[in-house]
Order: C-alpha cells, then structure tokens, then sequence
C-alpha cells in the first residue's frame, strides 16, 4: 500500500484572505476559532470555492473559504432557515399531533400555522419560543447527513412528515441530506447553522391565524425587525393561497404529481391559474369604472421583474371593455438630462432615485392633461442621454384616466400636484404562491432573480453573470423607493404563477450553467441551480400570448416581444 506523504496530508487554503495549511479531511468547524475574531457575530456557514457550504463541510480539495456570520445576505438565509428547523424541532417534541407550515414571509418575519387549526393559543405560542430558546441555550447541534433516499424516507415516513416523504419520492438523487438535532431530523434545500447557540435574536408573536417567525433586520442585527404591519400585503397573501386551494397545489409534491398525470391536466393548470389572473385583472378594472367621475390617474408600481408592463396593458384592455379610453404614459420620458442624474454612493448614475425624474414638469404635464388642454410629450433620447421634443401631442377626455407605470407611482412626490383622491394605486409583484415542502419555502426575490435572468437575455443579449451583478443594486433600489410605499396601494395585484418555474427552468438552467465556480455570483447561480432541478419541466407552447410570463420568455401579443 502506498502511504501519502506529510505534504499529501496537507491542503493549502485562502481563508478571509490569509494563507493557511490544514489537514485533510478536517471540517471548516476546526478552523472556525481561528477566524472568529473577524466577526461581530457568529460564524454561520461559509462560501468554499463559491459555493455555499455548512461548516460540517470536510476540506478535501484546496481553495479559497470566505466565512460568513448574519451581516452578510447569504448568512442571513442561513440564519432565517437554522430558526425554521429549531421551531419545527420545538413543535415536534411539543405539539408531536400538529403540521407546522411555514406560509410566506412578512416584512422581516415568516408567517407560520398549524394545519386545519383556524387559531394558535398564544399560551401554546410562549411555549413553543421557550423551548427554542431553550435549544438554543443548550447549543444543540444541527449535524448534516447523507443518507440513501431509502433512508431518508423511513426517517421521515416515521416522524409523520407526509408532504417531505411526497416530495422525496420525485428526487432523483442518490444521496440525500438531511439534518438532524438529536432525535429530530428533516431535509433542508438550504444550508443549516451548526448549532441552535448561534440563534440567539429571534420571536415568536401571534398573528392573523397563526404566528409570527420574527427575525433581525440589516440595519440592526442584534434585534428583531420592527412588528410587519402590513395588511394589505398580507390580503393578497390569503388570496393567493385561495388560488392555490383553488388549483389543488400548495407544495411541489402536489404540482410534480400533477405535471406528471398527464399533458392535458398539466395544460388545464396553466388556463386556470391565467383565469384568476384575469378575473382579478377584470376586478381592478371595474373598481376603477366605479370610481371614473374622480379616477384621473392610474398608478402602477411593483419591483423589478413583477411583470408591470404586461399588467398595465391587459389592465388597458379591461377598462377599454367598460368603455374607457385609457391613456398610458411613460416615466422614462421624463428623465432628466444624463448630466444631472443624481450618482449613488460608488459614484455610479442612479437611475432609480426619485430625483431622476422631471418631477416638476411630469406634474405640471399632468395638471394640464388633467385639465383637457393638449400638451407636446417629452421623449426622452437613451443614446444622448438627453430629453428631446419631437412634437408629440396629448390629450385626455375627462373621465378617461392617464395609466403611469414606474418604480415611485405609490410615493406621493411623484404626483404631488394631484389630489389622493383622484389617484387610484396598485402595487404589483410575484409573490410566490409554491413552497417546496411545508418548512421550505421559495423566495419571492429568486422567483423575481429567475425572471430577470431569463428576461435580459432573451431582449437585452445579456448573460445571468451581468444580471446577477446587477441584482444588489436593484434590490437596494428596491428597499428604498418600493417597500416602503407598498400599503399606500388601493389594491394589491400578485403576478405569480403557480407553474411558472417549470417553464423558466428551460431557459433559465442553461444560463446559470455558464456561471464559471471561479466567479463570486456562482454563489446566487448554485442556489438557483439548486432550486430549479426541484422543478418538473412544463412545456411553454401552453403558455397564453398575453400570459404575464411571455413578457419573460417571449412570444407575447401584447408588447410584441
């Protein structure tokens, strides 16, 4: 037998920019104290090579490792998930009868219940927190497995987790891992914490129907976010969940059972999940019908990727049936000249800041279209970066309202020359409606990151790396001229499908795929990567020539795309 040499036993790594030799087949755990002093909190995973990683992970090759603690958006995920395991682990030893569901976030908090239990005692609520904080203060360990799928169902099948054995059954993976904290295992899509310790800002508080996961914000860590008081926002949550029961889908399981029973089934999924989208369409605009005596302007806003576009012209299409003329008009127009665009913090054009925009002559254009004079419309030059008239002429019948599509449409400066009540705003956005199991659910944002993805590059020639580089800057953009304005909405519109992913993944995986290991954005590439192979593929012929997804993959009868 050949021995390995001292050298061989060795493996040279760049850990947070220093050079280090460890052993082989020792665990990122075993280097962790070294580095804790960089860190004002917890170290909680890490990225080895790029790649994701909990700090189980043996080092077997050498590399480069970047720990990360909370302060950082993909420990915060770690974070966010290690307190969804704990809280199962609590209701599994407390409550062994009940099904915890982990529904969708709010503001910074998950929204949980039970199955089939209309309230949640807060008696039985103060339990369920003292049991996690007592796991946390034992320092309880999280320690990853690989386990045959075999198993991995056995496990599961034993702890009554049928909606985790359904989906486990669809894999086709030959190793699975789950995490286990003594007695309590359960598959996570994500990385876990390796110990319940590193948990310690975190609250359970009773909401709606069931409770609050509340958990820290960016801006400060060492406490939990402000109380999410966000009603509508939670309203359109309800009835997107109603449009699940409604599909007979609320996991990935039900949908991969569904694709699979047959094309025809799999066809009637998409033409009912469009059906709701219109009907709610159609409902919006008969509000407005209602209110057309005061109604003068229509507002839509929404982030990145919501589909706006699309929602504003099929909106177009519905108030045109109740004999409306609605009027669109673009915020891009009114950009000011490139020279005096407002720069962020790297010195870099703003584009998405407030003060990008003409506000007084958008206001003034609005005053008198409002009033029925005819107004010569701005266009603005994207070459030059300049605004040019061309001679465009406008005009509104009274009665007729003016529809503005743009990022700041719920911010009153942006139309502050115009009375609330003449103003009718909706907020627009994909809110996914499909978890992957009860306690795994599917970032809204990723839903929103894969329609970008596949947007810019079928219509800007543009590949995943450059939008994955630009993602941070629009989801800053986001924080601060979007969700702060979203409850100033009349109604709230949700632009996901059901069945989307599995249409997206067609065009989507082949992109991240081109991801290079050696750039820093594989990171976000693996995590969606990770998420789409969950996904059955869904044929996009079925897809409606008006559906709000052909704004992503193309072939719309709307904007021509």
């Amino acid at each position: 037998m050949i021995q390995e040499s001292q050298h061989e036993k060795t493996i040279s790594l760049c850990v947070q920019g220093e050079k280090l030799e460890v052993q082989k087949g020792s665990s990122l755990l075993n280097i962790v104290p070294l580095f804790e002093k960089y860190f004002d909190y917890p170290i909680l995973g890490a990225k080895f090579n790029n790649k994701l990683v909990d700090l189980y992970t043996e080092i077997t090759e050498q590399g480069k490792i970047e720990f990360l603690d909370v302060s950082s958006e993909d420990g915060m995920r770690i974070y966010r998930q290690s307190l969804v395991f704990i809280l199962a682990k609590a209701v599994e030893e407390l409550f062994p009868e009940r099904r915890l569901i982990v529904k969708h976030s709010l503001g910074k908090s998950y929204y949980c219940s039970f199955l089939k239990m209309d309230d949640v005692l807060a008696t039985d609520i103060i339990a369920l927190e003292a049991k996690m904080r007592e796991l946390v203060k034992g320092k309880v360990q999280i320690i990853p497995q690989y386990l045959s799928r075999e198993n991995v169902l056995k496990i599961l099948t034993a702890q009554g987790n049928d909606e985790e054995v359904a989906f486990m059954n669809d894999l086709e993976l030959g190793k699975i891992k789950v995490y286990t904290a003594t007695s309590y295992s359960n598959y996570s899509y994500q990385c876990l914490a390796s110990d319940a310790g590193k948990l310690t800002v975190f609250k359970l508080e009773r909401h709606a129907k069931g409770f609050l996961l509340r958990f820290p914000a960016p801006w400060n860590l060492s406490k939990v976010a402000p109380y999410p008081n966000l009603p509508k926002l939670g309203q359109v949550f309800r009835e997107s969940e109603e449009w699940a029961n409604i599909l007979g889908i609320n996991n990935l399981a039900s949908l991969n059972k569904l694709i699979r029973k047959d094309i025809l089934e799999s066809n009637n999924l998409i033409h009912i999940a469009e059906a709701l989208h219109e009907k709610k369409i159609a409902g919006i605009a008969d509000e407005v019908f209602k209110q057309r005596d005061k109604l003068r302007i229509i507002l839509i806003a929404g982030p990145s990727s919501s589909g706006k576009t699309t929602f504003a012209q099929r909106l177009a299409v519905q108030l045109r049936v109740l004999g409306l003329q609605p009027m669109p008009i673009s915020l891009d127009d009114y950009f000011v000249d490139r020279v005096n665009t407002p720069k962020d913090e790297w010195g870099e054009f703003n584009f998405e800041a407030l003060e990008a925009i003409d506000i007084s002559l958008f206001n003034q254009n609005l005053q008198e279209l409002i009033n029925g004079r005819q107004v010569e419309m701005p266009s603005f030059n994207f070459e030059t970066g300049n605004r040019e008239w061309k001679g465009k002429k406008l005009s509104v019948k009274r009665g007729h309202p003016l529809i503005i599509e743009g990022i700041h449409g719920l911010n009153e400066k942006l139309t502050a020359s115009i009375d609330r009540d003449n103003k009718y705003k909706i907020y627009i956005s994909a809110l996914t409606q499909i978890s992957i199991d009860d306690h795994n659910r599917i970032p809204t944002t990723d839903t929103r990151l894969i329609r970008r993805i596949v947007r810019d590059n079928q219509f800007r020639g543009q590949n995943a790396l450059r939008t994955l580089k630009q993602w941070s800057s629009v989801r800053r953009g986001e924080e601060k001229n979007i969700f702060p304005y979203q409850e100033e909405a009349d109604v709230m519109f949700n632009s996901a499908l059901i069945y989307e992913l599995g249409v997206l993944k067609k065009y989507a995986y082949p992109l991240l795929s081109d991801v290079g290991s050696e750039i820093e954005e594989y990171t976000d590439a693996n995590r969606l990567l990770n998420l789409l192979q969950y996904f059955p593929d869904i044929c996009d012929k079925y897809v409606p020539l008006n559906s709000i997804l052909r704004e992503f993959i193309g072939g719309s009868s709307i904007h021509g795309k």
